[in-house]
């Protein structure tokens, strides 16, 4: 009897995992005696007929993005499965990516899971904590638990920052949280050509070159049909639960070319029109009603026909890249689909296809970026007209790191107003999703309206599994899921709606839907960046009845105050629910980790780094930023040839530095944002044995980004000096990790190629300090170094 056909076992399931019973039976003294029999050991499995599970979830796209849904992106895998399946119009997300991926695998609101914000600005208020509490287990480790082979390809950005490196803990990395095999990058980005990777909780270097065709969502393809198939072959009678999760279309928009140019022209006339053209395929799909009206562009987004003529060439291309990524990523999961048509278990798979985790960026700028990390350190001025057109023909390449305009990102959420962060506005959360299941759901190319909420995923996969939701799990009890099935909808287009209300919520923006009715508020724009946000208690509010007006177009406030103080009313009692409170809409104070009181990997003014380490990503590195700083490295230099390789770096291709050897000489490359490179190199090699070698940077101070001077040292002694005009202010990169005796990701220069990089002789240690003025001897005795290494335990 298996542990679905048995009913005390089945009770069980509600606490995992399912204890293991002892025997009680009858024990003979020898095996051979004819009354010692026991029962065959039996498997863990989920009860009969539970389906296979596979989860698509994109990134960074809008409701109007996919031809799905209406928009300019082809999608033929989305519409193949909608063709035989069910479109959801009116379903939502959180409006940012980490609350987004914590509420969909939990099931639960996601303040409640801790995830208010992204992982990097997590605060110690219960709802900001970036910490999943031990009493909201995810859906994962249920399904695991319960018999499920669990995989998850591509981003994870739910691991807390001071937990995101090699010392863990891991608990809260997806292999810790019910996923049995995770490949994929720990972070809200990566570049797709050099992308950091995890295998497990190993990082692991691409297997190829973006000259030899690698990207990665092709790569993460590759590793989920290897997986499947193996777990199909090995495993058969055992159901799998797959969450399949591309970087796209997160910037950077990293495409091979051809794919961008399929749409070469095609944006040429602007996103005024686009929204047009747009709003019109989405009437005559079916996914909005033919009587709800296209929303107004908002001041702050500039028109079309408003653009410098000498820039409209360059937004073009940046729309044509966006489009060829989203298309590239829509291949490569129909590259997956095939797969399991081919394992002839694509009938039996439940499959959640959501078209986005919020709405469309609207943080590439107003006028995009050829790299980010120019935007990232506020030095938007460096990128003029001619800066970018200069470099329009490298938009998507390797050689970029490139995000699109916003007015593209306000497209792409057609009919809707704003955009991603924008929680109180339909164009920040509501994505559309594809449901397919064609053992499961008799309807074909059908349209569901009903209201949902991507917390709503699990409980739906729970009910299709015929499990229970566990109230205990690893000995620890359970809050109740929020989430409510979506079952009833399959096949039933006229049942009412049984999620009546839901509250939203980021930064600020906030909103609540009821029965209908939204009464909604943005308290900040994304793209903006400076300046004070008003009170809370100054905000706008608008109202609307969406079940007259689709796409909240007509604010009623002024006419129905009332029934606008009802919802407000409603929002602070499900925002004190649901630990939403205090709200928090504080910029540089929760990067500052003392201020927003989350741990951190590394304190005080210095830094050890033992040979063999690696991975770290830029919070497991000293701040070096808009200080003086030393970084000093005892190496062991072979006999013979020259010296070569990298000894430490931080960053990539897109801004950071990197201390190295080449030719036998140090040398040390100051990287400005992809902007501006500066090298310093030693008069004299670095002879061979053990030597320690130093970097010495001299901040000249008055702000931030200002200059200083590089001096190089061999054993004490100056061998070579230089000047920095300008530094990186505040990030180096989103995605690059820094390695001992080894440059992994993108190439920093030209020096250095990302292939056989290695140091060739031996990094022993390197130490990194913030506060180097005492050391007047250039050098880090035996008893200073003991000194550091213990003031760090």
């Amino acid at each position: 009897m298996s542990h679905s056909d048995d009913p005390s076992r089945r009770v069980q399931r509600e606490v995992l995992p399912i204890p293991d019973l002892p025997y009680a039976g009858f024990v003979a003294y020898d095996a051979k005696d004819p009354d010692s029999k026991f029962a065959p050991i039996e498997e863990l499995r989920p009860p009969q007929g539970a389906p296979n599970v596979l989860i698509v979830l994109l990134d960074d796209v809008g409701f109007g993005a996919s031809a799905a849904f209406g928009g300019p992106c082809q999608s033929p895998t989305a519409e193949q499965l909608a063709a035989n399946g069910l479109r959801y119009t009116r379903f939502h997300t959180t409006a940012l990516c980490s609350p987004t991926r914590a509420a969909l695998l939990s099931g639960r609101n996601h303040h409640m899971v801790g995830m208010g914000g992204i992982t990097e600005i997590a605060t110690s208020a219960p709802g900001y904590s970036s910490r999943r509490p031990n009493s909201m287990a995810p859906l994962a480790e249920i399904l695991r638990l319960n018999g499920y082979s669990t995989a998850q390809f591509g981003k994870c950005h739910e691991v807390p920052v001071w937990e995101a490196s090699p010392a863990g803990p891991f608990d809260r990395w997806p292999t810790g949280s019910g996923f049995e095999y995770f490949y994929g990058f720990v972070a809200g980005e990566t570049n797709q050509w050099y992308p950091s990777i995890h295998e497990g909780t190993k990082i692991v270097d691409p297997p190829a070159t973006p000259e030899e065709g690698y990207h990665f969502i092709a790569d993460m393809t590759d590793h989920a049909i290897d997986w499947v198939r193996q777990q199909r072959l090995l495993a058969p009678s055992k159901p799998f639960f797959m969450y399949f999760a591309p970087g796209a279309t997160h910037a950077p928009h990293h495409v091979p070319k051809e794919w961008a140019d399929k749409y070469r022209g095609k944006f040429d006339h602007g996103w005024d029109k686009l929204r047009e053209e747009t709003f019109a395929r989405q009437k005559t799909l079916g996914v909005i009603p033919q009587e709800c009206d296209l929303t107004r562009r908002p001041a702050e987004i500039p028109a079309w026909d408003d653009q410098p003529s000498d820039l409209k060439p360059v937004l073009a291309r940046q729309m044509e890249v966006y489009a060829g990524f989203f298309e590239f990523a829509d291949h490569h999961t129909g590259r997956l689909i095939d797969a399991l048509e081919q394992l002839q278990v694509l009938d039996d798979t439940l499959i959640f296809f959501i078209i986005g985790d919020n709405g469309a960026s609207g943080e590439g700028t107003l006028q995009g970026t050829f790299n980010e990390v120019i935007v990232f350190n506020g030095l938007n001025a460096f990128e003029s007209a001619g800066f970018l057109a200069a470099r329009i023909d490298k938009f998507g390449s390797p050689e970029a790191y490139n995000h699109y305009a916003v007015g593209w990102a306000h497209a792409m959420d057609t009919p809707y107003q704003w955009t991603k962060q924008v929680a109180s506005h339909w164009g920040g959360t509501r994505n559309g999703t594809i449901i397919h299941w064609p053992r499961g759901i008799k309807a074909r190319g059908e349209i569901r309206h009903q209201f949902h909420h991507v917390i709503d995923i699990a409980p739906t996969i729970l009910e299709l599994a015929q499990l229970p939701e566990p109230y205990m799990v690893n000995g620890v009890g359970q809050v109740p899921m929020q989430g409510l099935s979506m079952l009833y909808s399959f096949d039933d287009p006229k049942a009412a709606e049984r999620r009546e209300t839901q509250y939203f919520e980021m930064f600020g923006n906030r909103g609540i839907y009821h029965k209908g009715w939204t009464a909604v508020t943005r308290h900040r724009t994304p793209w903006i960046l400076t300046g004070k946000t008003p009170p809370f208690d100054d905000d706008v509010w608008e109202l609307y009845d969406t079940s007259k007006d689709w796409t909240q177009a007509h604010d009623l406030s002024k006419q129905m105050p009332e029934k606008l103080h009802e919802l407000q009313r409603l929002w602070i009692i499900e925002a004190t629910r649901n630990n939403v409170l205090p709200m928090d809409d504080r910029g540089a104070e929760r990067f500052n980790s003392d201020l927003a009181g989350r741990p951190v990997l590394v304190r005080g003014t210095s830094q050890i780094l033992a040979r063999g380490m690696g991975g770290l990503n830029e919070n497991g590195l000293i701040n070096i930023k808009n200080k003086s700083h030393s970084v000093t490295a005892q190496v062991i230099v072979p006999e013979g040839n020259p010296c070569q390789g990298v000894i430490i770096s931080q960053g990539g291709f897109a801004g950071g530095w990197m201390l190295y050897v080449k030719d036998g000489h140090l040398t040390y490359c100051y990287n400005f944002a992809g902007l501006e490179k500066y090298l310093i190199t030693s008069t004299q090699p670095v002879p061979s044995g053990e030597h320690q070698v130093r970097m010495e940077f001299a901040y000249e101070g008055g702000g931030l980004a200002k200059g200083g001077t590089v001096t190089l040292y061999i054993d004490g002694k100056s061998v070579g000096a230089g000047k920095i005009e300008r530094t990186l202010p505040i990030i180096f990169s989103a995605d690059e990790t820094s390695d001992l005796g080894i440059k992994r990701g993108s190439p920093m220069t030209s020096d250095m190629p990302t292939e056989n990089n290695a140091f060739t002789g031996t990094v022993r240690l390197v130490v990194i300090e913030t506060d180097p003025k005492g050391n007047v001897d250039h050098l880090i005795s035996h008893d200073q170094l003991i000194h550091i290494l213990m003031a760090r335990q």
